[in-house]
């Protein structure tokens, strides 16, 4: 079963094909190959819904497939600026609380990498990112949750040379999702690394989200079938 419907995702993919045009389905399979969950981006506490649209936005630009949102703020606010469609192509999961999001993220064999600017933070190049690792990027103010410095596994900062004593956070987590995507190229190869099994389940995933009435096409294409 794929989002909602009771069909294995090689059949989608089969019946689908004919109602997407061959410029889209070439964008879909090259985004597909390019995507992983190995690394998965986390925002902590944002205030403002504009910062985690632009993390959003800047993590599916680059490949990551997962994303996490622990929403634990009060002073959480909407913004008008918005994620230009990047959670359409997203695994998006929301959290209340910060020590739920770590210990599933554990259960799933994650290391718990948090950016925090401190004397023992390590430079993000000390750092690599080819096993399954969870990044974590506090809220605007204070940063990460001394909940979260306490357990992660390690701190991580990008070096800094001028007077400014802090990145804002979207341009922040741009910086770093892009130094671990160039990394994993560098050490891996290519940044995606999904199996073809996961391609195929996101790949039929993106045709269910781009054609109008999918499920209803399947259906009709089940009845016909049986015919």
């Amino acid at each position: 079963m794929l989002d909602g419907t009771p069909f294995a995702a090689t059949d989608i993919i089969e019946v689908m094909n004919g109602h997407i045009g061959e410029v889209r389905r070439e964008k879909i399979l090259r985004a597909v190959a390019e995507r992983t969950y190995t690394v998965v981006p986390v925002t902590e506490g944002l205030y403002d819904r504009g910062n985690v649209s632009a993390v959003m936005r800047t993590a599916e630009a680059l490949g990551y497939q997962a994303m996490h949102i622990i929403e634990t703020s009060k002073r959480f606010k909407k913004a008008n600026r918005v994620t230009q469609g990047a959670d359409k192509w997203l695994d998006v999961t929301r959290w209340d609380d910060t020590q739920s999001c770590i210990d599933h993220l554990r259960a799933k064999g994650y290391r718990i990498v948090v950016t925090h600017m401190s004397d023992t933070a390590k430079p993000i190049d000390a750092v690599s990112f080819t096993q399954p690792t969870a990044v974590f990027f506090g809220n605007e103010k204070e940063g990460v949750s001394p909940e979260l410095i306490a357990q992660a596994d390690d701190c991580v900062m990008i070096p800094m040379t001028g007077f400014a004593q802090s990145f804002n956070i979207s341009v922040a987590a741009a910086l770093t999702l892009y130094h671990i995507h160039h990394e994993r190229a560098r050490e891996l190869g290519k940044h995606g690394d999904l199996t073809q099994a996961e391609q195929d389940g996101l790949t039929a995933s993106y045709y269910m989200r781009t054609v109008t009435h999918a499920e209803d096409i399947l259906l009709r294409h089940n009845e016909n079938t049986k015919e």
